[in-house]
């Protein structure tokens, strides 16, 4: 069996249920009462049930009418929720945000954007995951993540970024090591250290342009430890298997067995920058761009 109903019949229903008076409900949905009218009589027939018993000017719901009022009323503001939330999603004030993110990015940047973020979406949800920048790329393409934060000089066509910050690097030493922010002349003093540093699949660009920092320092780093996590290099560090180099913004003020020369006289320095699919077509994406693009490069 099928009903002819529609969104509207439900709505008129619910007006003269709720005013039990033809005429009032008809000028609060601004119709006609016969019009009105001729909407419950054919629901009525669609349905066929009785709403309404009709007695000289007096209306009162059915005990099936009734029954009716209670639970249309509950599925309305149902769909009015629905419908709500729904233009949410559309404005990209709610739903969720899935991030993709090199360790550094969650030192400060990422949580900076979404303590400003969420004063204006405060019901948006977000999915954070620290993934290498190659990880970050396929997820993006894929579409599994809506946003990245890589240390990327190319990406791929289809993608898009903006720099968010630009640093230098930093020496990180045994917090007992001889040579100290005050002895330190240049990096050649350590050519005869055994460096841990990131995996080149981590970033390759990246790693090539670690590698051309001891270029210009005229010798090959001894390489002993390569791993994709700065605590696996601090803790290397500590326990002097080897000092290493990593972006100024992995300084780390909690560890007190490690210390940071910053190498702010080298030419080179390093981006971080957000990422996203150009096809994306998540609301919410386009806000936090928005934001991200209004930042300050430091």
């Amino acid at each position: 069996m099928s009903y002819q109903l529609e969104l509207r019949h439900i709505r008129y229903f619910l007006a003269v249920a709720e005013v039990l008076h033809f005429r009032k409900a008809a000028e609060m949905l601004f119709i006609s009462q016969p019009g009105l009218s001729r909407q419950i009589k054919e629901m009525e027939d669609n349905l066929g049930i009785k709403l309404f018993d009709r007695h000289n000017r007096e209306v009162k719901l059915t005990h099936t009418g009734l029954y009716l009022k209670e639970e249309l009323s509950k599925s309305l503001k149902n769909l009015d929720t629905i419908i709500n939330h729904a233009k949410l999603l559309e404005e990209g004030k709610d739903g969720k945000l899935s991030f993709g993110y090199v360790g550094s990015a969650m030192q400060r940047i990422i949580p900076e954007i979404l303590l400003q973020f969420t004063k204006n979406y405060p019901s948006v949800l977000f999915s954070l995951k620290e993934m290498d920048n190659n990880k970050q790329i396929e997820g993006l393409l894929a579409q599994d993540i809506d946003i990245g934060f890589v240390r990327l000089d190319r990406i791929p066509r289809g993608l898009e970024s903006h720099p968010v910050l630009k640093e230098s690097f930093c020496l990180v030493l045994p917090k007992d090591h001889p040579i100290n922010t005050s002895t330190f002349k240049n990096l050649s003093q350590f050519k005869k250290e055994h460096f841990i540093l990131f995996d080149p699949e981590y970033s390759a660009s990246y790693y090539e342009k670690v590698m051309n920092i001891f270029d210009d320092s005229g010798f090959n780093p001894i390489v002993s430890h390569n791993t994709i996590h700065a605590g696996s290099i601090y803790k290397l560090v500590e326990n002097n298997f080897g000092i290493s180099i990593v972006p100024k913004s992995l300084i780390s003020e909690t560890n007190s067995n490690i210390k940071f020369i910053e190498l702010n006289k080298i030419k080179q320095r390093t981006i971080l920058s957000a990422i996203w699919n150009k096809d994306n077509q998540n609301p919410i994406l386009n806000n936090i761009l928005s934001l991200i693009k209004k930042q300050k490069i430091i």
